[in-house]
């Protein structure tokens, strides 16, 4: 695939994830919802990583670290939202 078909497939879900995760926040707060707004933002961070940033060929270390912050910080989330009013 070329540079400018997988930049524009990037583009496409990119949009895609934004919007589907605006649609999932007005849906309600419940847990699950909060669940999928977040796991369409980790969609959105590999996106980024592996297609903007063009990581997928890079040492793994590189890989993990940009990617492992994303759930590192969902994970975060996910924890205190029981703790939450």
């Amino acid at each position: 695939m070329s540079a400018s078909t997988t930049l524009m497939f990037c583009w496409l879900a990119l949009a895609v994830l934004s919007v589907t995760s605006v649609q999932l926040g007005n849906a309600g707060a419940t847990l699950l919802m909060a669940s999928a707004v977040l796991l369409a933002a980790l969609g959105k961070a590999w996106l980024i990583a592996d297609g903007f940033m063009e990581l997928r060929h890079a040492p793994r270390m590189w890989r993990w670290l940009l990617l492992g912050w994303p759930v590192a910080m969902a994970a975060g989330v996910l924890l205190t939202l029981p703790f939450s009013s």
